[in-house]
């Protein structure tokens, strides 16, 4: 009872409220300290300057309730900070966080939020109570003495006045440490405009991008039939391909495909969905990605070249690019949205009966694009329980202990995209007519791989796991007698390095015989004459970056050392 009384009258204590705030608004930065790679002086400066910041602003009330809420602001990003640092490990909220925000369905939301428990009750233990002793403190109106005021701001502008000399030493001591992207919260806070601004902008698209047209057109006789079909996949990484060298039988029915040909080293420019599919599914590269605010996408450039153009997905609406390109075509259909309930959870196979219809139409040219769910997390949802190979697949949380169980699952959704792939390409033969297929996945994951103990993807500084993808070309042997040249174009260029962002587009108009100037012929992986780009990575500013400028770390280059991929 005496120490209920003690705790009782410690928080009501005013002043001490005032230091436990101020402790609480500074925690991110303290953290911040050990998992930026910074230079000292940038540390001290990172936390210092926004200390003084905070401590200053702390005076501006004798209500210190009242303050925090003011910075209530300040506290969600803290929060969500503290998450993003659980889930990745270093790293400032990106832009492409708070656009997740707003294109991440919320069955893929609540998925993950399953597995953050620990950080969202470190969260609610850290700031819950400071924002309800806050709340009591402005209803009880509650006051700091005015010396307590004075006495606290004059010592703030002392700090402010040390942090300032840190700030030059920081200058100093790193020419390219900068505020807006090196010092929370303000980096935050840029992050913020920039996700508003690329917000409404796309909002803007359907105005700004209206007259675009690639003006394209069919080289290819206008009396053969002819089926193309792009497969875009999900969280799939090549290490865990049979295809590509890995001990297990992931890939059985792939594995003895015949007119099949595997690209092993193949990279993405971005390990996030809302802005590796674009990049798939239009011109867009991470060298002009500006650009996708002003054109459309490959299926338009097919409808203009006179394909009946279908888009069937078992992803949810994402209010972006993915969307806009896919309703481009003439048929589309996003199957989750078929239904109300989010728990609604249809496997990939349901886009086979889609294509079956699609095909049963016998249009003269036809043009399908299939978004997959492939391997997104839960793995265990990916495939029916009853394919499951790999066992034990459960439990599969979130946790490193369970590693074993979640490659297990994560294999069964690898051998699962097999089974639909050979089926899908089974569909075309039957067709008996020059049909080709293109495959790659818009990221992969990591999986507890190595000792940094990462997991998922689409963190701020991206990890080989999530870059290196698999990138399938098939063509129907009617389509090898007729285009013989594109079949010789793929066994020569199959070990070369390869960007799925920057080669899946032409190579598909390419096997397509659809021409426009949009096409980049020598980033067709068909062309015996293609040719390697320097590699570069979309960062979070929109920026193509070689990949060593990200922040990789030595085990990302020895694991592409060891795969003899260009970086």
């Amino acid at each position: 009872m005496k120490l209920f009384k003690n705790i009782k009258k410690w928080i009501e204590n005013q002043e001490h409220l005032f230091y436990m705030f101020l402790i609480i608004l500074i925690v991110p930065n303290v953290v911040l300290c050990f998992t930026e790679p910074l230079p000292l002086m940038a540390k001290i400066c990172n936390v210092l300057l926004p200390f003084a910041c905070y401590y200053v602003l702390m005076t501006l009330s004798r209500n210190c309730g009242k303050m925090l809420w003011i910075l209530f602001l300040f506290v969600f990003f803290g929060a969500f900070q503290i998450v993003l640092l659980y889930l990745f490990g270093q790293s400032i909220i990106a832009v492409d966080m708070f656009l997740n925000l707003v294109t991440t369905n919320s069955s893929e939301a609540l998925e993950l939020l399953d597995n953050l428990i620990p950080a969202v009750i470190i969260v609610i233990v850290l700031y819950v109570p400071a924002l309800v002793l806050g709340m009591i403190s402005i209803v009880k109106k509650r006051r700091l003495s005015l010396e307590f005021i004075r006495r606290e701001r004059k010592k703030a502008f002392i700090v402010l006045g040390i942090s300032l000399i840190s700030l030059v030493g920081a200058y100093i001591q790193d020419s390219r440490y900068e505020l807006k992207s090196d010092l929370y919260p303000v980096n935050v806070c840029y992050n913020v405009a920039l996700a508003i601004q690329r917000n409404a902008l796309t909002q803007s698209y359907h105005e700004t991008s209206k007259d675009f047209s690639f003006h394209a057109q069919s080289t290819h006789p206008e009396n053969e039939r002819e089926v193309y079909v792009m497969v875009v996949g999900e969280t799939s990484r090549t290490l865990n391909w049979q295809l590509y060298g890995y001990e297990r039988e992931t890939n059985p029915n792939l594995s003895k495909q015949s007119g099949l040909i595997a690209f092993p080293k193949v990279l993405t420019e971005s390990n996030t969905t809302h802005k590796s599919v674009p990049m798939l599914l239009s011109n867009i590269t991470a060298c002009s990605y500006d650009s996708i605010y002003h054109q459309k996408g490959i299926i338009t450039a097919f409808k203009e070249a006179g394909f009946q153009t279908a888009f069937f997905s078992n992803q949810r609406y994402n209010r972006s690019f993915i969307d806009f390109f896919g309703m481009e075509a003439d048929t589309f259909d996003f199957i989750k949205e078929d239904s109300v309930g989010l728990t609604y959870n249809p496997s990939d196979d349901e886009l086979l009966k889609l294509v079956e219809q699609e095909l049963a139409k016998g249009a003269n040219k036809q043009f399908i694009v299939l978004h997959t769910y492939g391997s997104h997390f839960n793995y265990r949802e990916r495939y029916p329980s009853e394919s499951a190979f790999f066992t034990p697949d459960y439990p599969a949380d979130a946790e490193r202990k369970y590693r074993d169980n979640l490659i297990n699952a994560y294999d069964n959704s690898i051998r699962y995209t097999d089974g639909f792939l050979a089926r899908l390409i089974g569909l075309l033969e039957k067709q008996q007519v020059n049909a080709a297929m293109i495959y790659t996945s818009d990221h992969g994951e990591d999986i507890f791989d190595d000792s940094r103990h990462l997991f998922l993807h689409a963190s701020p500084v991206p990890s080989y796991y999530q870059l290196h993808v698999p990138f399938l070309v098939w063509m129907s042997e009617s389509y090898r007698t007729t285009y013989p040249k594109h079949w010789e174009g793929l066994i020569k260029n199959r070990n070369e390095n390869i960007s799925s962002s920057g080669s899946f587009f032409p190579t598909m108009l390419y096997l397509g015989g659809v021409e426009t100037a949009y096409r980049d012929d020598l980033q067709s992986v068909a062309n015996p004459l293609y040719t390697m780009k320097p590699r570069v990575y979309l960062n979070d500013h929109n920026e193509p970056r070689p990949l060593h400028d990200l922040g990789m770390k030595k085990q990302d280059f020895q694991m592409l050392k060891q795969k003899d991929i260009n970086y």
